[in-house]
């Protein structure tokens, strides 16, 4: 019984001062001795530990998403409100240094994320004026993810990407710009019909050059000769009842005197 008994408080013991520590995946432990952090950085695993003397701090490394509301001025002094999408992870390498500087995930974002997001937005709002935040957001988005990780990096937090969410102007600005483009779209409207105008007066003038040419050409080819000669085709071998004048036929230049009338029919 005794050695059953020694199990027994063995594991008591270890329940109680927990001797090991478990750090799970996607974290790091910082490893503290009296509460002074220590240069050494614990992986995934379980790992021994000196009850009381030393604990430990597991903090996630792994890749994780906020949103931050800023609001700037543009250029032109427009009044501009974002919505700041940033995917963000701890240094692994340097998670004991995040920590003792910083603190744990709650104090990243209150102390570095958000005011830094605030600045960055504020300084790369103030390069372009409304119309440029609109019409370049991509180049807008590149400068503020340049300058944060610029900012951030030093303290031992790596940002993976930044989106912007949602971009708003005051709404007299919005009503502004959405005259402009009601504007824009009808004058390009008129310049549409003036050019289809244009189009179709010149397709006129070349139809009727067209038709005038084919009419001066028809009247260099058509000689008497030709007319006669297209006249006889169509005739079809019958003179009309009723003339006029001296009883000529202007029609045809035939004379009946040159024609050869026909034979009489045979009488039994």
């Amino acid at each position: 019984m005794i050695p059953v008994l020694g199990v027994f408080f063995l594991l008591f013991v270890a329940l109680i001062f927990r001797p090991f520590v478990i750090v799970n995946a996607g974290e790091r432990g910082v490893l503290m001795k009296f509460g002074k952090v220590q240069d050494s950085i614990l992986d995934e695993g379980i790992h021994p530990i000196i009850p009381v003397m030393t604990t430990v701090e597991n903090l996630s490394v792994r890749v994780q998403k906020n949103d931050v509301n800023a609001e700037a001025s543009s250029r032109d002094l427009q009044d501009v409100k974002m919505e700041i999408a940033i995917n963000w992870h701890i240094d692994p390498a340097r998670v004991n240094k995040v920590f003792q500087q910083i603190g744990d995930r709650e104090q990243i974002l209150i102390r570095i994320i958000t005011p830094s997001v605030s600045e960055v937005v504020k300084s790369a709002t103030a390069k372009k004026n409304a119309e440029e935040i609109i019409t370049r957001r991509t180049d807008l988005k590149q400068e503020i993810d340049k300058q944060l990780k610029e900012r951030i990096t030093s303290y031992g937090i790596l940002i993976d990407d930044v989106s912007l969410v949602n971009v708003t102007f005051s709404p007299e600005f919005a009503k502004a710009i959405e005259a402009k483009q009601i504007a824009e779209q009808e004058a390009k409207r008129a310049e549409f019909e003036a050019l289809k105008a244009e189009k179709v007066a010149q397709a006129d003038i070349n139809r009727a050059k067209g038709q005038a040419e084919a009419q001066r050409l028809q009247r260099q080819t058509l000689t008497p000769i030709l007319l006669q000669k297209l006249a006889i085709e169509k005739w079809d071998g019958r003179f009309p009842t009723v003339m006029g004048g001296q009883g000529a036929l202007p029609f045809i230049n035939i004379s009946p005197e040159t024609l050869t009338p026909p034979a009489p029919a045979n009488t039994p």
